[in-house]
């Protein structure tokens, strides 16, 4: 097992954030986890990295207990994870990003002396040719488009070397022609690299067009769990959370 979430629980100033929640990922797995603005998604992304601490429950990681596991720790197990808003150095280039990363995944201590420029070039490039911004190296991040910025990130969490890797809302704010680039790159991505992807959306037809299996999170429980077809015919899932009654 890739990922084991057992009965987690999350409480801020007496309001239950997460109650009782359970999945579990095997190796390779595509999992989604969808429900509207508030219904505990990015808390319980928080939870699994080791940013909050659980009130209750287990999260264990191929195997290995997380729960005194600092989180720049538990990157280096092999999770690594992206953020709403976009998690980079905006006043950086595009290639400083891809090295500061780099060197913090490596524990890289630069000589005074020497020169850094030349440091981790090659797997830099690699990594950004990977998400199509190879051309935008020299660029400063700030000053990217969204979605290029949204690839920016996810090739920093590729620079750890993940074997999970946890989305949360990856195309948000983007157009429909940066959305459709997005999810092509992730899922090429994740193939190619035989990652396992836990990952939080919005968009319906991204869900739909790549999850092996989809949970539902209504008021910080799991209401729903399975395959998209069981998903999809799910009629509370269509009233409350699609707003319509077809998906």
């Amino acid at each position: 097992m890739m990922l084991e979430v057992k009965n987690i629980n999350k409480v801020f100033d007496g309001f239950s954030a997460i109650k009782n929640i359970s999945f579990s990922l095997q190796a390779g797995e595509i999992h989604a986890i969808i429900g509207p603005n508030g219904s505990g998604k990015t808390t319980l992304f928080n939870l699994i990295s080791g940013l909050i601490a659980l009130d209750a429950g287990t999260v264990h990681f191929e195997g290995l207990d997380l729960a005194k596991i600092k989180p720049h720790q538990i990157v280096g197990l092999g999770m690594s994870r992206s953020f709403q808003s976009a998690n980079i150095f905006p006043k950086k280039t595009v290639f400083e990003n891809m090295q500061i990363a780099l060197i913090a995944k490596n524990q890289a201590h630069l000589n005074f002396f020497k020169k850094s420029d030349g440091i981790y070039f090659t797997q830099a490039m690699e990594l950004l040719q990977a998400v199509k911004l190879d051309n935008e190296a020299n660029a400063l991040s700030g000053r990217l488009a969204h979605g290029m910025q949204k690839q920016l990130e996810l090739a920093i969490a590729l620079a750890s070397d993940p074997k999970l890797l946890l989305l949360d809302e990856p195309t948000a704010g983007m157009s429909l022609a940066e959305t459709q680039l997005s999810i092509q790159l992730i899922t090429n991505i994740v193939k190619d690299r035989s990652l396992t992807l836990l990952f939080t959306e919005h968009d319906m037809n991204v869900v739909f067009a790549i999850a092996d299996h989809i949970s539902v999170l209504h008021h910080g429980e799991v209401i729903v769990s399975g395959p998209p077809e069981l998903i999809r015919q799910n009629q509370t899932v269509r009233r409350i959370y699609l707003g319509h009654d077809k998906v």
